[in-house]
């Protein structure tokens, strides 16, 4: 258990401290000459039953409430002191606030001097000191008069502390490791040593750690818990770590830092939080700078209203854009203070650390907020995935949140979630896609029955909410194992559909694909000669040999001469036998004279590989690119290849006259292999 002071400067915490404990927490020089504490002080009370218990002395003057903002943040029972002659004072209200902002619940208070004033006084004391905490948490917090001079009191005092401390509740330890610095110093003959309280999980002798937000890496040679050697430390405990690892020196790290798991390493420069003002503050306003404490740091950062005005003695939504990184978890909490950080104006908790730059005062941004607020991982997280866009990443989720190792898998069981990459979906929400993909798609098959199918960005704008891309691919992988749709190169189909042109189509094309096959198939008619040989327009030609290319059983190389696939793919294959006869590159002329063609047609061939990456041209020289080899089909007695074929590819294009093709992609582009 962690006790921390608070109140007033010179009302004699320091000298509670050593008469319960025996140990002098000044410990400079200064601070022995002026008699006021300067920086956190630390006592450790050994038990009776081998528990020790560890106190924090903070600073009292008003120059030093960031001192005290520092220690507070990993105590666990608040000592507050209040000396019999002067009463509550402005410190003392000041750290009594900054208490309940933190979400300190127990307290004990400590009416110091009682030898100098009269049961009157005690009385009149103990009235103000019951005002004061009569709205809040501390408002049944006993009271008891000590004086560290005539020693009245003393023993009361420790045993209601030691009853205390045997009946708290100790942190949960099963969370990821952080401790936050307030203490960093090189000791000799060990190296560098950081003290601070362990907030979460806990910390052995030889495991990784990460010193957060700079991120060098460090090995824990040694722990000292609760001023003990110890083989591991835990929540709730003042811990002493001796690092060591490349750059791990005392100038390296710095107050305010932590030292934490290292998958828990994701400093974040934008918060969204709730905060409460305290009462007598002015309305917080956009973009208004203020200081932001939380555990032993202290930037500065600008507050971006997320509602209404927040007014004084009220709470609200908020979002910290920080101006430098910030080591820290959801549901920490913190306490800003004014610019001039002269003052506490009010405090709260963080809620999401991932906040957007945009759209962050939408209804969709608040109801994911709202769900951010339940202290549950699991109700928080299911609720998160019950309000647009229905994913979130469970990786990110289980890291903000300093959950332990297993409770992504933990989740996962728990709420029975659909996995898509990082992201995690709730079963009714991953069959409420797959049914917006179905009748997407079924609908577009039934206003284009000639074309294969949908292109894959196509699909992903016309379904709500929209996915990023990547993820996108990912689930549509999975979409293809539950048989929901089929990837048709570029394409998506539903299981089952076939394009079909139209029966007058059809007869056409049953006329046109022997002019461009057989003996003909390496110089193939263009469309202005097919047109004059069936006595067809032009314009017919062209528009059945894009409907065809459509579904990839043509390709256009060059303007209006369209060669048929498996004749790119045998031409592919002849690729290669010259790639194996000359290692050095095959030019132009040795590719027309294995084609028997002309030299224009072999380079307007040649130049279409070119662009889909199946040649690489270096001069007058082409190389094969093995990893494209199949990207017409695999050629005629080719045993191995590279990455999947994209079959029936509606792009493969000349380079000139580009069309919009209702799939998704326009004539000339070249989708990315899904």
């Amino acid at each position: 258990m962690i006790i921390g002071t608070a109140g007033h400067i010179d009302h004699g915490k320091t000298s509670l401290i050593r008469r319960l404990t025996g140990v002098d927490t000044d410990r400079l020089k200064e601070e022995k000459a002026r008699g006021i504490s300067i920086a956190l002080g630390f006592a450790y009370w050994p038990q009776a039953d081998g528990s020790v218990v560890g106190f924090i002395d903070v600073p009292g003057h008003e120059k030093f409430v960031h001192t005290m903002l520092a220690g507070a943040a990993g105590i666990d029972l608040l000592l507050l002191v209040v000396a019999a002659d002067d009463g509550v004072m402005p410190q003392t209200r000041e750290h009594v606030a900054i208490a309940r902002l933190l979400g300190i619940n127990e307290a004990i208070v400590a009416i110091t001097k009682a030898d100098l004033v009269d049961a009157e006084r005690i009385a009149a004391v103990e009235a103000e000191i019951a005002a004061l905490l009569a709205a809040g948490p501390f408002a049944e917090a006993p009271m008891l008069p000590v004086s560290t001079l005539t020693g009245d009191g003393l023993t009361e005092l420790a045993a209601l502390l030691a009853s205390q401390a045997r009946e708290s509740h100790a942190r949960q330890s099963d969370g990821a490791f952080r401790l936050a610095v307030d203490r960093c110093f090189t000791l000799q003959g060990a190296g560098t040593v950081v003290t601070g309280t362990v907030l979460s999980g806990s910390v052995a002798v030889g495991d990784s750690v990460t010193v957060s937000p700079g991120g060098l890496s460090a090995r824990v040679r040694s722990i000292h818990a609760q001023n003990r050697p110890a083989e591991r430390g835990f929540a709730g405990e003042r811990c002493a770590l001796n690092l060591a690892g490349p750059g791990i020196a005392k100038d390296a790290i710095r107050h305010g830092q932590m030292v934490l798991a290292p998958a828990l390493h994701a400093p974040t420069i934008r918060i969204d939080a709730e905060v409460a003002l305290l009462p007598g503050e002015k309305a917080l306003t956009m973009w208004q700078p203020v200081r932001l404490h939380h555990a032993a740091a202290e930037i500065g950062a600008r507050v971006v209203l997320l509602g209404n005005e927040i007014a004084p003695g009220t709470d609200g939504l908020i979002q910290l854009v920080l101006d430098e990184p910030l080591a820290a978890a959801a549901l920490d909490r913190f306490v800003l203070r004014d610019a001039s950080a002269s003052r506490t104006i009010g405090g709260g908790r963080f809620l999401d650390l991932r906040a957007p730059e945009r759209r962050r005062r939408s209804s969709e941004r608040l109801a994911q907020l709202a769900a951010h607020r339940e202290p549950d991982a699991a109700e928080a997280l299911q609720a998160l995935l019950s309000a647009s866009p229905y994913h979130a990443d469970l990786e990110g989720f289980v890291r903000d949140r300093v959950l332990g190792p297993g409770a992504a898998e933990n989740l996962t069981n728990r709420l029975c979630l659909i996995r898509i990459g990082p992201l995690a979906l709730l079963p009714a929400h991953w069959q409420a896609l797959a049914l917006a993909a179905t009748e997407r798609l079924d609908a577009f098959h039934a206003e284009h029955p000639d074309l294969p199918g949908i292109g894959l960005a196509r699909l992903r704008f016309a379904i709500a909410p929209r996915w990023p891309a990547p993820l996108f691919r990912q689930a549509l992988d999975r979409f293809e194992d539950e048989g929901v749709l089929v990837p048709a190169g570029s394409w998506l189909r539903r299981p089952g559909h076939e394009a079909r042109l139209l029966p007058e189509d059809e007869a056409l094309w049953a006329k046109v694909s022997p002019l461009i096959a057989d003996s003909e198939r390496f110089r193939p008619p263009r469309v202005r000669d097919i047109g004059h040989l069936l006595g067809r327009p032009e314009e017919e030609i062209r528009r059945l040999l894009r409907l065809t290319g459509r579904r990839g059983d043509v390709h256009e190389v060059a303007l209006d001469h369209f060669f048929l696939r498996g004749t790119l793919s045998e031409m592919v294959g002849i690729i290669d036998d010259l790639a194996a006869l000359h290692p050095d590159g095959f030019n132009a002329a040795q590719f027309r004279d294995r084609l028997d063609n002309g030299r224009k047609v072999a380079i307007q061939i040649l130049e279409f590989f070119d662009r889909h990456g199946v040649t690489i041209r270096r001069g007058d020289l082409r190389r094969i690119n093995r990893r494209r080899l199949d990207l017409f089909g695999p050629p005629p007695g080719l045993s191995d290849g590279g990455e999947a074929s994209p079959v029936g590819r509606p792009d493969f294009k000349s380079g000139r006259g580009r069309q919009t093709v209702s799939g998704g992609f326009d004539s000339h582009s070249l989708p990315p292999i899904p």
